[in-house]
Parts: structure tokens; sequence; C-alpha cells
């Protein structure tokens, strides 16, 4: 196993044999949740509403190997640096072959090197790290963006992510195979008037009541906190904050149900230009 840590400044450290070698790790599978209960007067006992996981905490335990007491002091140094709590959210990457999950994660203090014969040499330190996931899910790794043909005249297995859709009224399947629904990112390309995406599985959709000129592009992320968002991109550098074209009285910022999900596109276009992209990171509770 592989585990990579990147800083929010772009550093990394590789906990994997030499200089940083992990030999203890804990929190990866496990995570604290909430049951909540609700009781109505005279009911006995309590009605089940939903479980809530709390932030994940990862525990890494590794030794610092060097050739020499000036490089151990300067691989310290490094490791300090990086795993820095005021550089805010970094990412923790776990890889064991071809199987590659992400999380995002903040040190909780300065690693910890403990002193003693046994924990300190001259050419080796072990080393304590605490981390805090505040969004507990393991993602899988990032889905990459490429051109692809604005019209398809079908779908063809195996699919290349992110999907896309060329004509009006198109369909696509995507599975989910992730422990949890996931959230998705739309990407409307104008020209496109009053377009919609529905999840028929669920029943769900997304109705925008806006109309998209050549060279705007309209972008719905579905997720919760800080990464959800719903913007117009006008192509001159100018986003446009379009939370307010959702019908929100109908329409949810829905996410993918686990399992199938049958995906279904419409747009009133003009030119036979609309393109539509949807990408999405399946979640995990542990690896």
């Amino acid at each position: 196993m592989k585990v990579i840590f990147e800083a929010s400044d772009g550093r990394t450290v590789e906990l994997y044999g030499n200089p940083y070698r992990l030999y203890h790790f804990e929190g990866f599978g496990d995570v604290y949740s909430e049951t909540q209960m609700q009781r109505v007067p005279y009911q006995d006992g309590n009605t089940y509403v939903d479980s809530i996981l709390q932030s994940r905490t990862i525990t890494l335990e590794l030794r610092i190997n060097a050739k020499n007491e000036s490089e151990l002091v300067s691989l310290r140094s490094y490791l300090a640096s990086v795993f820095n709590p005021k550089l805010g959210l970094g990412k923790l990457t776990r890889i064991i072959g071809d199987d590659i999950k992400e999380i995002e994660c903040v040190a909780d203090s300065l690693p910890f090197f403990p002193e003693g014969a046994g924990n300190r040499g001259r050419t080796f330190q072990k080393a304590l790290i605490n981390l805090t996931a505040p969004f507990p899910y393991w993602r899988s790794p990032e889905v990459m963006t490429e051109p692809l043909a604005a019209f398809l005249p079908r779908f063809r297995f195996p699919f290349r992510f992110p999907i896309v859709f060329g004509e009006r009224g198109s369909q696509a399947t995507l599975y989910n195979d992730g422990d949890v629904p996931c959230p998705i990112e739309i990407e409307f390309n104008g020209p496109a008037q009053l377009p919609i995406v529905r999840n028929v599985t669920t029943g769900e959709f997304i109705r925008v009541e806006k109309s998209l000129n050549v060279g705007e592009k309209l972008i719905i992320n579905t997720s919760h906190g800080r990464e959800r968002k719903v913007i117009i991109d006008k192509g001159n550098g100018e986003i446009e904050n379009a939370f307010h074209y959702i019908d929100i009285w109908e329409s949810t910022l829905f996410q993918l149900a686990v399992g199938e999900n049958v995906i279904e596109y419409d747009a009133v276009a003009s030119g036979g230009q609309a393109v539509v992209r949807i990408s999405y990171r399946k979640l995990y509770v542990g690896v």
C-alpha cells in the first residue's frame, strides 16, 4: 500500500519505502455515526430518522530513514512543513495496485516526534501524524475532461467519462457502485433554451429557466457545502451566479443513487450545437 499526502500548496510526501516509511495507520475504514431519532407524545420507543457520519479521524505512524544526521533534520523539517495545519485542507491518497481512493483532510497538529532510544537514533526518527477529514467519504480519482464530439448517434460500451449528450432527448445509463449517493457536475454548453436534466430512475430533475447563448456555459455542481454551485461562464471571463435560474419549486439538485441511474437530457437547441457533460466521483465509507 502506498499513501501520498498533498498539501494545499502542492508539496507532497510519499509514505512508502524510504525516506518516509508508513508502518501503522488507523481511521481508513472506521468512522463514528450519529443515529437520529424522533418521538411523538405517548410513543413507545423512538422512530428512526437517519444516520449521519461524523468527521473521520486518521492516524499515521511512520519512520523517517536518513543517511546521516543532517539529512534526518532536513527530512523532519520538510515533513512538518507539509503537514502544517495552517495550510488547511490537503489530499490524502491511498493506492493499492490499480485501486486509488482520495480524501480531503487537515492536520490536527504538527507531526509528533517521540524521544527515546526506540523512537529516535542518529539516522532514523519515528513520527505520529493526526488528521481530520471533515467530509468522511473516500472518493474515486478525479474524472478528467477531454474533448468529445458534440453529437453521438448512440452510446457504445465502455463509456468514456464525462459522458457527452449531443442530441435533444439524449439518454444514458450511469452506474454508481459506490457506497452512498454521489454528487454530479453538469456542464451545459450553449446555445440552448430551457435545458433540463432528469434522473429517470429517481424521478428527480433540474430545470433551468434560462437560455444560453453561443459560447456560454452553465455549470451545476450538486455537492453539499462549499463545492455546490450554479454558475454561468459567459466565455469572456465573466462568471454569473445562476442559482436563481433554477426552478426551485420543483427542481432538485439530485445525486446519483447507488446502482443504476438513467439520466436524460432535453433542451430546445439552436443550430445543433448544444452539448451536455456530466461527471462524478463515487463515494466510499471505507477503504
